[in-house]
């Protein structure tokens, strides 16, 4: 099938803002995201279902963000793409061996759990299909036989955040992992460690239930008040560490992972340090884009290495500028 310069311009744009976005948002934030941006006619329909299936928990913010450059891609390139996401690695095993039952075009999955869904992911690429990973388990994804993976260094990151907060004078830190057995939150709070160079504690939550999240954060801070800083992974529970930290009376200086309206906002108001921000629109948008390319004229995009679309942070200079894009829910 010929494909279109429509396709390709898009495609580099992609590219373009995913190979500046740390330099960019190191001062500011890179002008635009792809689908938004895209100019000129949309390309001929050119057919091809793509099924994205991710670890999302109901109500999470943050992949709403992820669906959202997914669909918009589709809708560019003319292509089906469908959504689902389930917390729960045996049931978004499940999810996958349906889209493989489907004879999907093309596969995007996200692996907070690889080890769970290895067997699912290896029956997509013996059907033949090709499989992207997301944000999680970019680690193991050449392993099982992805093209590429596409997200963050988790391990980079965190330094990166764990640098930040002992910059902001915080010695002793509380990591608030919100999913259980997420790999991918263990790197964090590991990356942070080394950032910090000091005392890391880690608290377990649940990102479904945010107001007994809030409890747990409020009661360890005021327990220990030698805790001086809060690190959360998700947007969601940032916020609920940011009620805990008001509510007790607490001193801690909280940063977080990933990008909401309400973080932003909070960024904004001096509430929260900054935000890691792995541009998660990107997640959604460049998979769509490598397989339509994949589809249409056999291009693998990473050459086995994965396609990084973070960290960068998004701080009070910044915030501004994003708080735009993120009520449009593309950041």
């Amino acid at each position: 099938m010929k494909w279109t310069t429509g396709l390709v311009a898009v495609a580099v744009l992609g590219l373009s803002a995913l190979t500046g976005c740390s330099a960019g948002q190191a001062g500011g934030q890179s002008s635009g995201e792809p689908a938004p941006a895209a100019s000129g006619p949309a390309p001929a329909a050119g057919g091809g279902t793509f099924a994205v299936v991710t670890h999302a928990s109901a109500g999470d913010a943050f992949w709403d963000v992820v669906k959202n450059g997914a669909e918009a891609a589709g809708k560019r390139y003319g292509v089906t793409v469908t959504y689902q996401g389930d917390g729960d690695p045996a049931r978004q095993s499940q999810l996958i061996d349906q889209a493989v039952s489907q004879k999907v075009d093309g596969l995007v999955v996200s692996m907070a759990n690889p080890d769970a869904l290895k067997e699912s992911v290896g029956k997509a690429v013996t059907a033949g299909i090709p499989v992207i990973t997301i944000n999680s388990g970019g680690d193991v994804s050449r392993e099982f036989g992805a093209v590429t993976h596409v997200g963050q260094s988790e391990d980079v990151a965190g330094r990166g955040a764990g640098e930040k907060l002992k910059a902001e004078g915080v010695t002793k830190l509380l990591c608030v992992i919100h999913e259980a057995g997420n790999v991918g939150l263990d790197q964090r709070c590991n990356g942070a460690t080394q950032g910090l160079g000091g005392t890391v504690e880690r608290l377990q939550v649940d990102v479904s239930n945010l107001a007994d999240a809030t409890s747990k954060i409020k009661a360890r801070l005021q327990s220990d008040t030698s805790l001086d800083g809060v690190l959360t992974l998700n947007p969601s529970v940032a916020v609920a560490a940011r009620d805990a930290i008001a509510d007790g009376g607490s001193k801690a200086r909280l940063g977080t992972f990933d990008l909401s309206a309400d973080v932003v906002a909070a960024i904004e108001d001096g509430e929260i340090l900054f935000a890691v921000d792995q541009q998660q629109y990107l997640q959604g948008w460049l998979p769509i884009t490598f397989l339509t390319l994949h589809k249409e004229n056999l291009n693998t995009v990473g050459g086995g290495l994965p396609v990084n679309t973070g960290p960068g942070f998004v701080t009070k200079d910044n915030a501004a500028k994003v708080a735009q894009l993120a009520e449009s829910g593309t950041r």
